[in-house]
């Protein structure tokens, strides 16, 4: 009797583990054909293959690179958003801008990201969180008729309750006031702070939807964009969440305040989502504002998971070729994809000034470890690597020549690259780009410049730890 339970335990035992590895291996094809880059693709099909009992939860939490649902809106947004929109996009047609007319790299981006260049805009570069917190607020106090926020991280702290009864006393004077999360950067956001916004009349919703069941298992796509617009008529995009931490000494970031046509292509990002969420679309104005007739010309850039090409990267690629003297970048992140890792050296090699300037501590201890794989090829190259050295270096933020800057919410890593939707402002301005150099000194003057082969001098066992950190760059 024994014998034949243990036979039977052993038969179950067997089946179990056929299935598991069955649906590993059925898994395994779905990663393989649906996974953007290699190492991701090779990690993911061993790890399925081998221990399918832990890889394969892991996967449907963090290995899809498109959710379905949101690829489908994008692919309708032509027939359905922009049709329902139409007789108010024309209205941007006479700021089209001439700017790119010449050179096929920006059209480039204008094609990548579905949207023209726009004349007749301002821009004004805002450092770190005193300037960003004031400035967003005397225009979230100004608005008339209507306000569209979103922010990656809500905090329910002294900054997210001031935000919050703002918004609050907005609404109550008429304002309509739609509010975007992201479900997982405000896990921590407390029932009574949505509860309290709802109450007084603000429509307030969390991204994702889930849709379907295997969805609810979906945590690696978020929405990392962060926009303010006020009326229609001026916008806020850049690195900052709603937190203390946001305004603490050490934090250094960056957002850029626009006025102008521009801010409805910010409104156009908002609307993408807020529609995917909802189905629904609020009531907004597509009345441009020109500044000025001398206004200059931005290109606003949402990317993501769902985009026919990986927007991200293949941006962040155009803006280096785009330089002819200087590309300077800053992020909080650095672990790069191959495609601009190569941009980088090429541009440096060719005699331009490339500086990258990261944090020396950051708060990801993986990513900073993961980074240390590219500072010795890079800086043979000629790049040159700066450590910010007061605290945590939170801006990403692009420099080309003296023609204009970038303000962004896209970290040069994987995440921000093909995980997450994201939002740049690339603003073709001297002035503006006077300002971001400016930014940029000061922040080189309290860095620390890499030496060569820094790496390679370093402990065996942070080398060997930087290699490992790589394998899981592309869940970084």
């Amino acid at each position: 009797m024994i014998r034949r339970l243990d036979v039977r335990r052993t038969v179950t035992f067997s089946a179990i583990v056929l299935v598991a590895h069955l649906i590993g291996f059925a898994t395994s094809l779905h990663a393989l054909m649906g996974t953007r880059t290699a190492p991701g693709t090779v990690a993911w099909v061993v790890s399925l293959n081998a221990i399918p009992y832990l890889a394969v939860p892991a996967y449907l939490v963090f290995g899809r690179d498109q959710i379905e649902d949101y690829v489908q809106l994008r692919r309708e947004r032509v027939s359905l958003l922009n049709r329902s929109l139409e007789s108010h996009l024309v209205e941007l047609a006479p700021f089209r801008s001439e700017w790119s007319e010449s050179d096929p790299k920006l059209r480039a981006l204008e094609q990548l990201a579905h949207i023209p260049f726009v004349d007749g805009n301002q821009a004004e570069l805002l450092v770190d969180g005193k300037a960003i917190f004031a400035s967003i607020f005397d225009g979230i106090d100004a608005a008339q008729d209507y306000l569209l926020v979103q922010f990656y991280i809500l905090r329910d702290d002294k900054r997210g309750r001031e935000l919050q009864q703002q918004l609050i006393r907005k609404a109550r004077e008429g304002v309509r006031v739609y509010v975007l999360f992201d479900s997982i950067g405000s896990l921590d956001l407390s029932r009574s702070y949505i509860s309290e916004l709802i109450e007084a009349g603000v429509e307030v919703r969390s991204f994702l939807r889930h849709k379907s069941w295997i969805d609810r298992f979906q945590l690696n796509f978020r929405n990392h964009r962060k926009l303010v617009i006020a009326d229609g008529k001026v916008g806020w995009i850049g690195g900052l969440n709603i937190g203390d931490e946001y305004e603490s000494e050490g934090w250094r970031d960056a957002h850029a305040r626009i006025e102008g046509p521009a801010v409805l292509n910010l409104q156009l990002s908002f609307l993408e989502d807020w529609r995917w969420v909802t189905e629904d679309l609020p009531a907004v104005s597509w009345q441009p504002h020109p500044v000025s007739d001398a206004g200059v010309p931005i290109l606003i850039v949402p990317s993501g998971p769902a985009d026919e090409f990986e927007t991200a990267s293949l941006m962040v690629q155009q803006f280096i070729h785009l330089a002819e003297e200087r590309i300077w970048i800053s992020s909080p992140y650095f672990v790069p994809d191959e495609g601009v890792v190569g941009a980088l050296k090429l541009a440096a090699l060719g005699g331009l000034d490339v500086r990258v300037l990261i944090p020396e501590r950051s708060d990801s201890r993986l990513a900073s470890l993961a980074a240390y794989r590219y500072m010795d090829a890079l800086s043979a190259a000629g790049v040159r690597i700066f450590r910010y050295q007061p605290g945590l270096m939170h801006a990403k933020v692009f420099l080309i020549d003296d023609r204009g800057g970038a303000v962004s919410t896209v970290n040069m890593d994987n995440r921000s690259f093909r995980l997450n939707f994201e939002l740049t402002a690339l603003v073709a301005d001297p002035t503006f780009a006077g300002q971001v150099e400016r930014m940029f000194e000061n922040d080189f003057a309290s860095s620390r410049e890499m030496v060569e082969n820094e790496v390679a001098d370093m402990p065996l066992w942070i080398r060997l730890a930087s290699r490992a950190a790589n394998l899981f760059a592309p869940a970084l």
